[in-house]
């Protein structure tokens, strides 16, 4: 079954607090590791994250001591095994990449997801299992994984991708606003189906954080061939051109400073990335600003970037929704519209 990140937020919080194990597949690149670790510091859990592609059997059992008087072995735990033998808080312990995994590797996780044990090492009732996977069609190397360990999982399902979930992660991490804003404009850029066998990268939610993180560190001159590498040549041209574009708009603390008087674009690409930029510099002491350019865009007949631009303020700092600006806007149109009235 599909389901969009915030709602495998909403599972994997229902399921971890359970001890329900949960496997999640999807393709390279989607925010998996992300939306799990989130889940776990969520839940108020430690995280354990193994990668059984670079595993062995051993791993999952112990390796073969032998007693004092020869007399016999016992196999004692180590590594990431020992780690969660020996858990004393709650735990999250996240198998990542298991499609990726050796058969005899996937068979050794069989009796730790079903039994909770293995061999006379039990696991504390507190370690809950989470596990990650790509598809076969993804070109990730994945074969499939062994029936019975599938059946160990309380259920399975796909990860999509979805526009609205990463421009709320990109808002809430401080992503570029010519980024959050080129996405919404392109929203059919933010993951490539394409699969491709050549050293390369393709769009993908991972590889558009990376744009994010080389936007601030490479030099203007270096920048289109640093994010063709990292989204491919056609999807960072698209980028450059509209990085010059948001470079033209009007300024966001121009915005700001004279809201009731301040241009409003006429270029879709622009309106992006005005209302992403401002709501950026949003704050709870000038909210009201905020709200007389959000007020005019509504009533130029831009009511869906009104939205955007009070969503992004309250994403980036929730102390906005506080302000008698938000408030009062919660009984007008933009209110509605957020409400989905």
């Amino acid at each position: 079954m599909e389901l969009n990140p915030t709602q495998l937020q909403h599972l994997l919080a229902a399921c971890i607090p359970a001890r329900l194990p949960v496997l999640v597949t999807g393709a390279p690149g989607i925010g998996k590791s992300d939306i799990v670790a989130k889940a776990a510091a969520d839940a108020g859990h430690e995280l354990l994250i193994s990668h059984p592609v670079v595993e062995d059997p051993t791993d999952s059992k112990g390796l073969p001591f032998p007693s004092a008087d020869g007399g016999h072995a016992r196999f004692l735990p180590f590594g990431d095994l020992e780690k969660a033998v020996n858990a004393r808080n709650p735990m999250v312990w996240f198998i990542d990449d298991l499609g990726q995994a050796a058969p005899a590797v996937q068979a050794a996780k069989m009796q730790l997801l079903l039994a909770r044990r293995i061999g006379e090492h039990a696991l504390p009732p507190h370690v809950t299992f989470v596990a990650a996977t790509n598809r076969r069609v993804d070109n990730a190397g994945v074969s499939n994984i062994l029936d019975p360990l599938k059946s160990r999982f309380a259920t399975i399902v796909e990860l999509k991708t979805s526009v609205e979930d990463w421009t709320r992660w990109a808002v809430a991490t401080s992503q570029p606003p010519e980024l959050i804003a080129f996405i919404r404009f392109r929203p059919d850029l933010l993951h490539s189906s394409a699969k491709t066998r050549e050293i390369e990268n393709v769009e993908s939610p991972r590889t558009w954080g990376n744009v994010g993180k080389l936007s601030g560190v490479v030099p203007p001159n270096l920048q289109h061939i640093a994010f063709a590498g990292a989204v491919g040549e056609a999807a960072a041209t698209e980028f450059v051109s509209f990085k010059r574009l948001f470079s033209q708009m009007p300024s966001p603390d121009a915005v700001l400073a004279a809201p009731a008087t301040a241009p409003i674009p006429t270029e879709v690409a622009v309106q992006y990335g005005i209302v992403t930029a401002v709501a950026r510099l949003a704050n709870a002491n000038n909210f009201d600003r905020v709200m007389v350019y959000a007020n005019r865009l509504y009533e130029a007949g831009l009511g869906e970037f009104a939205v955007l631009l009070v969503r992004d303020a309250v994403e980036r700092d929730s102390s906005i929704a506080s302000t008698p600006a938000f408030i009062v806007a919660q009984g007008g149109p933009i209110g509605a519209h957020i409400r989905g009235e």
